[in-house]
């Protein structure tokens, strides 16, 4: 008799995951206490680019991380063998892991994995070797250069700095990445294949090259006199996405082990969906239909009824397409019951991150779980009647929020949704 998939996995008890540590490296500051404050007073992290001169470009703003320095966390000869989407997803892998407070020694061995991907890895030392192959010859290009910024060395550089053995993967699913990283580890530990896992996304595409392409594409804002009010999720001006960069990191544990060892629990990972549109290399699906079909799938791998879910963190990037067909994609899966449900779009503050925007999203639900609360979208200044549901403006709202998803759409038509549940012993 064959077994489909999905029958398989009914069959089989899966073990019960749960996040411990949170690493964050955004726009909005370097760890989850600063981002966490900074999410729930509205704060922006959007401004002029400052790393090179955007004069050119029709968009000269973005979502920079400041004040940045890897050396506090990162050996200076290390950090040199890096690009800087590496150095984000290393430091937030060593935030998340600080802040899970376990010891390192618990992560050594085949049993704690690595899973960690970005949208397009090293594009920043991409442009200065070829710069250097151009201007000096073959012989001048850096020995680092293949390792300073393929997508898999944020993983494999994070395993080798906790001498984790098990699983270490990457991939590459554009602004799907870190939600795939998060819901591939979790798979992974619920079927026994690893007890630990370090995932989610980081990327660093605030380059000439990274930001005249976009520009190309005619995807990103333009609001450049007014970068603080630029990104707009939901709102009738929205005019485009606003590029953002850093890491999101989850710490996940199978439960009985963080319980043994005491272990503060944000949430339980309880559903993940993933879907393709199969309709354009850039553009989302018209009908919604590979966000009605992600959403749905995480709902049923969990088990629960579409009314149990409370909150959405939105993909919500900005861009006039993907916001409105976003809201009918959610108001097709729950029906009345999408009136109720407060919905945030935190690339109001963050920018859009790309790959890392995955992880930085699941674990700002995670937060919101565990501190009953929904953080809000800022910027919301003008109704969209085609955005007409609940988007949580302006404000962070306190809420008793038992299940929360998490929503990443990417280029080539892929599509992540996780799903949260506050954690009950």
């Amino acid at each position: 008799m064959t077994v489909s998939s999905s029958s398989a996995q009914k069959l089989c008890p899966q073990r019960r995951v749960v996040v411990t540590g949170i690493g964050l490296v955004t726009p909005l500051g370097v760890g989850t206490a600063r981002n966490w404050e900074a999410l729930l007073k509205g704060e922006n992290g959007v401004g002029p680019i400052t790393r090179f001169d955007a004069s050119r470009l029709s968009t000269r703003i973005a979502a920079e991380v400041k004040g940045f320095d890897p050396i506090a966390f990162i050996d200076r000869k290390e950090a040199r063998k890096m690009d800087l989407f590496i150095q984000y997803a290393v430091i937030a892998a060593q935030l998340a892991v600080d802040d899970a407070g376990i010891s390192p020694a618990r992560l050594q061995g085949d049993h704690c994995g690595v899973y960690v991907g970005s949208g397009i890895g090293g594009i920043g030392t991409i442009e200065d070797q070829l710069r250097i192959l151009i201007e000096k010859g073959p012989d001048r290009v850096s020995p680092y250069f293949l390792i300073a910024s393929i997508i898999n060395e944020a993983s494999g550089q994070i395993s080798i700095r906790f001498a984790a053995k098990g699983p270490n993967s990457a991939l590459a699913t554009a602004c799907s990445t870190g939600c795939h990283a998060i819901g591939d580890s979790f798979r992974i530990i619920a079927r026994g294949d690893a007890d630990i896992m370090i995932a989610g996304g980081a990327e660093a595409p605030i380059t000439p090259l990274g930001m005249a392409g976009f520009c190309s594409m005619k995807a990103m804002s333009t609001r450049n006199d007014d970068p603080a009010r630029a990104s707009r999720p939901f709102d009738a001006k929205r005019d485009g996405f606003v590029m953002g960069e850093g890491a999101g990191i989850l710490l996940l544990e199978e439960l009985g082990l963080a319980l043994d060892r005491g272990a503060k629990i944000y949430a339980e990972v309880v559903g993940y969906g993933m879907t393709g549109d199969a309709y354009h290399p850039s553009a989302p699906s018209p009908d919604g239909d590979g966000a009605v079909r992600v959403m749905r799938r995480a709902i049923a791998d969990a088990g629960i009824d579409p009314s149990e879910i409370g909150y959405i963190n939105a993909h919500g990037t900005s861009t006039p397409y993907n916001d409105k067909i976003e809201t009918a994609a959610i108001k097709r899966v729950f029906g009345a019951h999408a009136a109720k449900i407060g919905i945030s779009s935190t690339k109001s503050m963050t920018g859009h991150l790309l790959g890392a925007t995955g992880g930085l999203e699941a674990g700002i639900t995670a937060l919101c779980l565990k501190h009953h609360i929904m953080t809000p979208t800022i910027n919301y200044e003008v109704p969209d009647p085609e955005c007409d549901l609940d988007d949580v403006p302006n404000q962070a709202r306190p809420a008793e929020i038992r299940y929360g998803l998490s929503n990443s759409f990417g280029f080539g038509g892929t599509n992540g949704s996780i799903l949260l549940k506050r954690f009950e012993e």
